[in-house]
């Protein structure tokens, strides 16, 4: 076994020890609550392993791009020196988002020089003119829209917030790219007459709350403004979301709950309390329950899209119950999804380990 999969295997099994001996289908069936993982810096270090394995690894590749002539025929890292590992862009960001996220929080783990380094390089003025550049082409106009969008400004979100001299000169450099993403927005929100509700990366109320959150954190008051308003267009007559129909087989999130945190974010505390007793009532039971979903096949890189999906129905109870001490059954729900997945990134091949780590660290990072 390498030192990566001990390194994980040792960290999975102290949250191995914490679940009790009961099968897996019992354990849905009694929708049984976990103890929250509480990260400390020892595991953080194996966890960041994750994305280190990734960020620098150009093939396996899904470029994903549209090819306007042979001079489009280039490697990964020529076309995209900034995310060109990860096998696709938007992982590649978000692998970047969580080394970061972890050195942030715990900045003394081992790996700390290597991931600066890492960050310094990847993220340089000159690589991300061309990621802009990529952008700006006729033909990729519409590139990772609005994943890998929402994922970018997610980055740069966290870069903005690091009070650090390194965080700061990066956030600069991706400030060409991250406000192109922001024009985008707002050019493409007044024409989407209809948002888009389903559990894969085109999802509308995902892409809206990753960047709301940037536009906040950001002072970015224009991106702010167009997103809140579009969200209430398109989301606030909503009633009745039919929860019992997910999940779909490819999902890795849900459309019903990524709906309901985002309008966590854009409602009033009061206006949320109303909205939310007309689109998701069954979550004011208490006896409310909701099955973590099963992977068949770690090995197919869609169906392992529902342990994604367990992490993202996680950080989506975490937001929603926030501020409501009388929903903490959601809470103990979101714990029970992380923990019934978690364990599976030690299994996952590259299909799955790729990704996987961040939907895990965004979904803990959202307990606190």
């Amino acid at each position: 076994m390498c030192v990566k999969k001990l390194g994980i295997f040792l960290f999975f099994t102290g949250i191995l020890m914490m679940q009790s001996c009961t099968s897996e289908q019992s354990k849905m069936e009694t929708n049984e609550s976990m103890p929250a993982i509480q990260l400390d810096a020892a595991q953080a270090a194996i966890l960041v392993e994750l994305p280190l394995s990734c960020v620098q690894k150009e093939y396996p590749n899904k470029l994903g791009q549209v090819l306007g002539s042979d001079s489009d025929l280039k490697s990964p890292k020529t076309l995209r020196p900034a995310f060109y590992g990860c096998f696709d862009w938007h992982s590649a960001v978000h692998g970047h988002w969580m080394l970061l996220k972890l050195l942030k929080e715990y900045p003394d783990i081992p790996q700390t020089a290597g991931i600066r380094e890492i960050l310094q390089t990847h993220l340089s003025a000159e690589n991300i003119l061309i990621e802009k550049a990529f952008f700006e082409d006729s033909n990729n106009s519409t590139f990772e829209r609005t994943y890998g969008w929402a994922w970018l400004l997610q980055l740069a979100a966290e870069l903005h917030s690091w009070d650090d001299p390194l965080g700061k000169k990066l956030y600069q450099n991706l400030l060409p790219l991250t406000a192109l993403i922001s024009e985008k927005y707002q050019i493409f929100l007044p024409k989407l007459l209809y948002p888009i509700r389903v559990g894969e990366h085109s999802n509308t109320a995902f892409g809206l709350r990753l960047a709301l959150d940037f536009a906040i954190a950001t002072g970015d008051s224009s991106l702010q403004k167009s997103i809140e308003d579009r969200s209430r267009f398109f989301y606030l007559k909503d009633k009745g979301c039919p929860l019992s129909w997910e999940p779909s087989g490819f999902d890795f999130l849900s459309p019903c709950l990524e709906e309901a945190a985002l309008m966590k974010k854009v409602l009033s505390k009061t206006e949320f309390d109303t909205w939310i007793r007309e689109f998701l009532p069954e979550l004011l039971n208490p006896e409310f329950k909701l099955e973590p979903a099963r992977v068949s096949d770690r090995t197919d890189g869609k169906l392992v899209h529902l342990d994604g999906l367990n992490f993202s129905r996680a950080w989506c109870l975490f937001i929603i119950s926030s501020d409501k001490s009388e929903w903490s059954h959601l809470n103990k729900i979101a714990n029970t999804h992380i923990q019934f997945s978690l364990p599976n990134l030690l299994e996952d091949s590259y299909e799955g380990g790729h990704w996987l780590g961040s939907f895990a660290l965004y979904a803990l990072m959202s307990a606190k």
